[in-house]
């Protein structure tokens, strides 16, 4: 028997289709049946890659007698939280609220019939165990609660419904006036907030921070500030050499549960590997350690064997268990290894993994990271550095073959507009760093299959899978694909995407901007009616959309020169300046967009044969500089915007413009150096 799960095409929904539990799909005929029926709504959101969520489904959720509680006294209504991050983030604030502590997945909501939260907490054990109450017993209690207690619970959800209600930021009265104060905090912040032995921000667990990582990047480089660029750079090393990183498939985990970068959540998210390709590149291009290029060869490599649907897409993610054990697929006992090495191989990879120590991980195996210098393990072989690398790269392919002949962890294969926005943009940007077609073929396929299939009639829609492809697309999704779209254009013009980028911004100032306040909302005004309208401009595991909407649309005002897009920008950051001042840290992303704001824009427009534009531009790139947009034509393009159409020449000609200054065309390589110089 399957519940009301069945249609839908979400595969975590999918994977409690076949509960016990009467699960309903988050609808309009969902809470219409709680209001008739008059019984509290069990809310439960998660996703498929989750580790906590399959426990809690194990215990609680394929439990017949748990179910039947569940029946009896609730309509139970599962989300998952990629396909509706909405409900997600206004009832991870409400979690926050009732429970005084942050939440997670799975996140365990009780509301009211028309959605008002009472009762709130996320993983919950089947008994009672790690000072949680039992599932089961916690169910009767809330039930009980319900029936006896409405007026109390009813004014209590008033009293949150009007503090939710007041999170929602509105412009000062005064016109605010942009100064780069908070640039200069946040990385202060940073750096304080900085672990020196291990890398990384703050103590265990450990998270990514890719927008943080990507400001502190562009300001070491804009002020030559070394401390600054270590405090990135050694992050970005040591979690790369650690466990978080699959030193045998590329791509990262989630987040690592110790300091040290050991042990992570095993669930691989096609967000963090598109955020991480792009900061991995501007690492590379900070100091050309060939290590930095690895990382992002491996990586790029990874999203293209496995994440890569055969339409284009990008699929969301790889789950943390295989064979319901977190982490099986990726961890190894050492007599496995040893047995498929060679002894010259072998002796190479037990200290280079740290084999010849203690287990890091359950029932005496080993997750590989890098524990010792190859250069060190070289030398004291007797071995030149040619020769160990030769030998621990023929481990590697030894270990990675064996690996995929074991069980892999199952695969979400939704498509989400927003993470196929952060990857495009990664690829696109890896492609033309590194000079690599084949990344830049997958990155163009993938924005094709978006730009195909999830627009729709003049609207852009969230997600697709099984060729179905429904739900409003969210402030994410209009701005990371707008980004998106902006990094293929500087990788090779085309211009559909050039056209497209243009849809999505107008789409954002027509659905998604506060018109009376400044910045954009999350959900387009036409979107469902819920209990809040979120606008916010912290980052989080992806950078804010309002952040990376700010970036993309100073951009393209740079690109169309129509100023519409860079007001609705500054509006944007207007808003949000008075918070980035209080808690500059947390806004790293509009941080960079402010630092765009306060400096002219620059455009360098390349016309010529295609071997010359390509070494002109890798002339360029090579001195990293992040905020100059270089756009490359053959000449034959037709119906350019202004700031891009340029007349024919016979030879290479580049055109830089600085805010409204644009020099005269130039001819020479060494004197656009010098220019940019």
């Amino acid at each position: 028997m399957s519940n009301h799960l069945a249609g839908e095409t979400s595969p975590y929904l999918l994977q409690h289709a076949d509960n016990p539990v009467d699960w309903h799909p988050w609808n309009a005929e969902s809470l219409q049946l709680a209001r008739e029926q008059d019984k509290p709504i069990l809310l439960s959101i998660g996703y498929s890659a989750c580790h906590w969520c399959h426990v809690m489904a194990h215990e609680s959720f394929e439990d017949e007698a748990v179910a039947a509680v569940m029946n009896e006294h609730f309509v139970n209504i599962k989300v998952d939280r990629e396909e509706r991050p909405d409900l997600d983030h206004i009832y991870q604030n409400a979690h926050y609220l009732l429970a005084r502590r942050s939440g997670g997945w799975p996140l365990t909501m009780f509301l009211e019939p028309d959605g008002t939260p009472f009762y709130s907490g996320t993983y919950f054990p089947k008994q009672a165990r790690y000072g949680l109450p039992g599932f089961p017993d916690l169910l009767l209690h809330i039930a009980q609660a319900y029936k006896e207690q409405r007026s109390e619970l009813s004014a209590q959800g008033k009293h949150l419904l009007a503090t939710l209600a007041s999170w929602q930021i509105e412009k000062t009265a005064e016109d605010t006036e942009l100064a780069a104060a908070p640039i200069s905090a946040a990385v202060q912040q940073h750096q304080q907030n900085f672990d020196p032995v291990n890398g990384g921000f703050g103590d265990a667990p450990k998270f990514l921070h890719p927008a943080e990582l990507d400001l502190l990047l562009s300001q070491a480089h804009a002020r030559q500030d070394e401390q600054v660029r270590h405090v990135a750079l050694f992050t970005l090393q040591q979690m790369a050499l650690g466990g978080l990183y699959d030193q045998l498939g590329g791509g990262f985990c989630r987040y690592s549960v110790d300091e040290r970068w050991d042990i992570p959540h095993f669930e691989k998210m096609l967000y963090d590997n598109g955020l991480l390709l792009g900061v991995y590149c501007d690492a590379w291009l900070s100091n050309r350690d060939p290590f930095f290029a690895r990382v992002v060869e491996q990586t790029a490599g990874w999203v293209m064997r496995e994440m890569q649907s055969p339409h284009g897409g990008y699929f969301a993610s790889l789950d943390a268990d295989s064979e319901h054990e977190e982490g099986k697929f990726y961890v190894w006992q050492r007599n496995e290894i040893r047995d498929l090495l060679s002894v010259e191989e072998y002796e190479i990879v037990k200290p280079y993994y740290g084999l010849d120590s203690t287990p890091n991980f359950e029932n005496h195996a080993w997750n590989l990271r890098v524990a010792r210098p190859l250069s060190e393990i070289a030398e004291k072989l007797l071995l030149s550095k040619e020769q160990a690398s030769a030998r621990l790269a023929a481990a590697q392919a030894k270990l990675f073959t064996a690996r995929e002949q074991r069980i892999r962890p199952s695969r979400d294969e939704k498509i989400l507009g927003s993470w196929n926005g952060l990857m495009i943009a990664g690829m696109a940007k890896a492609a033309r760093v590194f000079g690599n077609d084949d990344w830049l073929r997958s990155a163009q396929q993938a924005m094709d299959f978006v730009r195909e299939t999830l627009w729709q009639n003049g609207k852009l829609l969230a997600t697709n899978k099984g060729g179905k492809t429904h739900l409003n697309a969210y402030l994410d999704d209009h701005a990371f694909l707008l980004n998106a779209a902006l990094e293929l254009l500087q990788t090779e013009f085309r211009s559909a995407d050039l056209d497209f980028a243009v849809q999505l911004a107008d789409a954002l100032l027509a659905r998604f901007e506060d018109a009376q306040n400044g910045g954009f909302f999350f959900t387009s005004h036409d979107h469902e009616a819920l209990i809040q309208r979120i606008k916010t401009g912290q980052d989080n595991a992806t950078p804010s959309g309002n952040g990376i909407a700010a970036q993309g649309l100073q951009r393209l005002s740079e690109v169309t020169g129509d100023m519409r897009y860079a007001e609705a920008a500054e509006r944007c950051l207007k808003l949000f300046f008075p918070m980035m001042e209080k808690a500059a840290s947390q806004f790293s992303s509009l941080c960079t967009a402010l630092d765009a704001a306060l400096q002219p824009p620059s455009l360098l427009v390349l016309c010529g044969a295609e071997k010359e534009t390509t070494a002109w531009r890798a002339a360029v790139t090579a001195k990293y500089r992040p905020e100059l947009m270089i756009v490359v034509l053959s000449g034959d393009e037709t119906a350019l915007p202004a700031p891009l159409d340029k007349p024919r020449a016979a030879t290479t000609t580049a055109w830089l413009c600085r805010g409204t200054q644009c020099l005269p065309p130039i001819t020479e390589l060494d004197r656009l150096l010098k220019e940019l110089a």
